[in-house]
């Protein structure tokens, strides 16, 4: 059997993230005390459908020890299930905002009796542990709705995977840059199509701004450069055992050079990898 671990911080995400397990066929299960879950795998193992795919939502609503939590990932793993845990990431000033605009409470606050910054701040050292264990984190700090969903349907396109998982994403830099990305390469030492009044508002997955971001001839070899180093890298990767990989590519906006680059970049490695394209500003007015 396969089970699913979701946990992450409040107002990060979790409750999109399940909904896209959900579209991938798991049965998903909110809180259910973490003690209970060993028995529940064994009662669930012995139903017919024995390929059944669970996701076990978990967050500091229980207020749960989560090394214990860990103890009983780990003893699962031993008795052949297999397991994976997702954590669902944002800032603390983005989650506090997205609360702002909500008006809805942290789950910590009444039961802490703090303020939000506090119980934010004391959710992140409750969840540190299994953060740390967790074979894949998402940051949704600069993503949209559907940029979540784009990437963990990359992360399980079948629901489960033991293959490294590589995120190509573009960005401008003026947005901020990307927090949770393992490489980044700054491509603003190319020309830039925002200056070219036909290709100011196109965006670099039209053809007319690939075509101008390729045409001095400096962009491919960059472009070939950089396969090169990711042909040797990503092995070393994969031998220490990490199961994702961010590149970024930004630009000064995120709209043109960063897009066709990236584009590009992602088709290259998609030959060989599970790999997704996110443009993280491509929407973004400047």
């Amino acid at each position: 059997m396969e089970f699913m671990f979701l946990t992450g911080m409040s107002g990060a995400g979790k409750s999109k993230a399940a909904d896209t397990l959900e579209d991938l066929g798991y049965l998903c299960i909110d809180n259910m005390p973490v003690a209970f879950i060993p028995k529940f795998a064994e009662m669930y193992n012995q139903t017919p459908n024995k390929n059944a795919k669970v996701a076990f939502v978990i967050d500091v609503r229980g207020e749960i020890e989560f090394e214990s939590l860990i103890i009983e990932l780990d003893a699962l793993k031993k008795r052949g299930y297999r397991c994976k845990t997702l954590f669902i990431d944002c800032d603390n000033s983005v989650l506090i905002n997205r609360y702002k605009e909500s008006r809805r409470i942290h789950p910590l606050v009444p039961i802490k009796n703090l303020n939000m910054k506090s119980a934010i701040e004391l959710e992140r050292n409750m969840l540190e542990p299994i953060k740390n264990y967790a074979d894949y984190v998402i940051n949704t700090s600069s993503l949209s709705v559907k940029q979540l969903k784009d990437k963990i349907h990359g992360i399980f396109p079948e629901g489960y995977t033991h293959d490294l998982v590589i995120t190509c994403m573009s960005f401008g830099f003026k947005n901020g840059i990307v927090t949770d990305a393992d490489l980044v390469f700054d491509v603003r030492c190319f020309p830039n199509p925002f200056y070219v009044t036909e290709l100011k508002n196109k965006t670099g997955l039209e053809q007319e701004v690939k075509d101008f971001v390729f045409a001095g001839g400096e962009t491919k070899v960059f472009l070939d450069k950089l396969y090169d180093m990711l042909d040797y890298l990503i092995p070393l990767y994969i031998k220490e055992g990490k199961s994702q990989l961010t590149v970024a590519v930004g630009c000064t906006g995120g709209k043109h050079r960063s897009v066709a680059i990236t584009e590009e970049l992602g088709k290259y490695l998609k030959n060989t990898h599970k790999t997704v394209i996110v443009h993280r500003d491509i929407e973004k007015t400047r």
